[in-house]
């Protein structure tokens, strides 16, 4: 398989880190792919020019990233990361939709600091940026609740604050959250944390 990637995308190192802990990286090529490139190679396996694509052996693509860590959770024979059925499921899921949604926030942050600054929309930021901090106030919440040592709830809300930390510096987001800054500096010295690590 070719897993299609950008090594700063929050999307791309939450399937990367899902590939690094299920032990299926030998079976991955991962290649860089800059989106923001329109690279012909990428648009001819994603319409939608966007990554992580997961290109199968059969040339399919796979895409977005829950949908490409939803397959990669099948294969292998690692721990589970997303228990099969029960409470467990459903509380291993809404984590990771939580940083899911964290992180979309952060992304358009992003996107809308790269617009022509009279077409920034602060209204818009700032109700990202409240999402966000809401976000982090609650996820330890979350993560205390994961039914295991490692589920896909806890890598996503670790990606998540890892994107925090390369492209939001300035929220200072451990600021009165020693709770969770101390949960993400065990969770981030991981080795699949520390080899797709942007920084």
């Amino acid at each position: 398989m070719q897993l299609l990637y950008s090594p700063t995308s929050p999307y791309a190192r939450k399937c990367r880190v899902v590939a690094r802990e299920r032990g299926l990286i030998p079976g991955i090529e991962e290649v860089d792919c800059n989106p923001h490139e329109d690279p012909a190679e990428l648009h001819a396996k994603n319409p939608l020019g966007r990554v992580p694509t997961l290109v199968l052996d059969d040339g399919r693509a796979v895409f977005d990233s829950p949908v490409i860590c939803d397959l990669l959770e099948g294969l292998g024979s690692a721990p589970p990361l997303v228990p099969g059925v029960g409470q467990g499921k459903f509380q291993v899921l809404v984590a990771a939709a939580l940083a899911q949604g964290m992180t979309d926030s952060a992304v358009n942050m992003v996107m809308e600091s790269r617009r022509p600054e009279g077409e920034r929309s602060s209204a818009a930021v700032e109700r990202w940026r409240a999402s966000i901090l809401r976000g982090l106030d609650s996820m330890m919440d979350y993560l205390a609740v994961q039914p295991g040592p490692l589920t896909l709830g806890h890598i996503a809300c670790g990606c998540t604050l890892g994107y925090l930390d390369l492209r939001h510096g300035d929220m200072a987001w451990r600021d009165g959250r020693s709770t969770l800054a101390d949960w993400f500096e065990a969770f981030n010295a991981r080795p699949a944390m520390r080899e797709t690590d942007p920084n």
